[in-house]
């Protein structure tokens, strides 16, 4: 029953898993955290003397901002199959070592042209990390725990920003003359790009890329974990499909659209809520300092860590997953809306909580709904294509949102587009799952998968 007590699972798979949870988990959660926080961290830059320093516009600011989703999105597919080929361990260690040499680069860039350059060198650097780490979950975790396990994973990236937020505004703060660099933001980027590269050497120790190669589990529980995954892979999935046929899949590409409208959220709120909480100066007669906003900017990302845990654990028992990301995506398309017209700090500060807690809500069920008809190779490219797709909302986001406060001098009007996306991702995630209600994975609430 849901929210009783979970009685621990003494079987072969479930001491594997047991262990899978505490030696694989912290390190994931630690890798996402250093990467979520090297990719957004431009948001702090940007609320500091950053734009000024470059001279760059907000149009300007958003294109560079979200030219990281180029090179992701042109190299995720390729990286994820060659991740699925050559293994986790030596793939996702080349990802992190070649993204936090570029991230420290940041600190040298001298203008716009620079700026973009080395975004797009991180999207391409980074590619593969999040589908990688996401398809990596799959060979390790049956498919009645992993919403929970990719939440747990996933509160890496409200982490980032609990923890990173504060840690970012105080190295710009006191950065400026430090180790000869004239700006903080300029200290910032270079601090923060160095446990990147230190944590991918020592992924190549301690990430085995399956549960044989794990030193940690006996041959019996290796065995009995990839033979119960495999189990659950057969009755799910009708065949694996190759590359080419996961490319083209209708649902394959439903989804994309749909996690193109929750990203859509996410990235907004990682490169303009430090900006928005800046601009409460101005609008509210509030003054702010840097740290202040950081600390104010980690709020809603830490509330959401909570709800998230809980939202997909509730799914994981209901083993229902249509209405647990069409849901979150209403509601924070409302709060990202009402966040638009209060009249006080705190009053935007709740609804943007609201608007936090839908989008990281939706996103670690939304990862299982792949799962329903996608695995091994044609796993790696479907989940990568999704991603890849999704995040071009990175792009979108912030260039679209700058562009429209260029033009209007208000950032209303992009928070309007963004909301809209997220219902469209509400209402297509049902629909999808209407029309594939004989899946045990995508059968909506009350509508019970046919079975032979």
């Amino acid at each position: 029953m849901d929210g009783a007590p979970e009685v621990a699972d003494r079987t072969p798979t479930g001491v594997a898993v047991g262990k899978a949870i505490r030696r694989l988990l912290p390190l994931l959660v630690l890798l996402y955290i250093i990467n979520y926080v090297d990719r957004v961290n431009i948001g702090f830059a940007a609320a500091s003397t950053f734009n000024a320093d470059l001279g760059l516009s907000a149009a300007a600011y958003g294109l560079g901002a979200g030219l990281f989703f180029i090179g992701y999105f042109l190299f995720e597919v390729p990286s994820n199959v060659i991740l699925h080929k050559v293994g986790a361990r030596l793939w996702i260690a080349r990802i992190m070592i070649t993204w936090g040499l570029v991230a420290t680069s940041t600190a040298f860039i001298q203008g716009e042209i620079s700026f973009y350059v080395v975004r797009v060198l991180l999207g391409i650097a980074e590619a593969g990390f999040f589908p990688g780490i996401i398809l990596y979950l799959t060979y390790w975790f049956p498919r009645a725990q992993r919403a929970k396990i990719v939440a747990l994973f996933f509160m890496a990236v409200p982490l980032s920003s609990v923890l990173g937020s504060p840690i970012s505004a105080l190295l710009i703060q006191n950065g400026a003359g430090t180790l000869g660099f004239a700006e903080g933001w300029r200290f910032m980027f270079f601090v923060e790009g160095i446990p990147a590269v230190l944590l991918g050497i020592v992924v190549i120790f301690l990430l085995p890329s399956k549960p044989r190669n794990a030193r940690w589990l006996t041959t019996a529980e290796a065995t009995a974990l990839e033979t119960t995954i495999a189990a659950e892979d057969a009755q799910t999935v009708e065949r694996e499909v190759t590359v080419r046929e996961a490319l083209t899949n209708v649902r394959v590409l439903a989804l994309s659209t749909v996690y193109f409208g929750v990203v859509f959220g996410l990235y907004v709120l990682g490169f303009f809520l430090p900006t928005v909480i800046k601009g409460f100066g101005t609008q509210f007669g509030v003054k702010i300092t840097l740290l202040e906003n950081g600390l104010i900017t980690a709020i809603p990302y830490a509330v959401a860590t909570v709800a998230m845990f809980f939202w997909s654990r509730h799914s994981d028992a209901r083993q229902e997953r249509a209405w647990h990301v069409a849901l979150p995506a209403f509601v924070g398309a409302a709060g990202i809306i009402g966040s638009i017209y209060m009249n006080s700090p705190v009053l935007v500060m709740v609804f943007v909580t609201i608007c936090t807690v839908g989008v990281f809500t939706a996103i670690p069920v939304f990862w299982q709904l792949p799962n329903a008809f996608l695995t091994g190779v044609g796993a790696a490219a479907g989940i990568a294509l999704i991603n890849s797709f999704g995040n071009l909302a990175g792009f979108a986001g912030p260039y679209l949102t700058g562009l429209l406060k260029d033009l209007t001098g208000s950032i209303a009007p992009g928070l309007w587009v963004v909301a809209g996306f997220m219902v469209l991702s509400g209402i297509i995630v049902l629909a999808l799952a209407r029309q594939n209600a004989g899946n045990p994975v995508l059968a909506p609430a009350g509508e019970p998968a046919a079975h032979d």
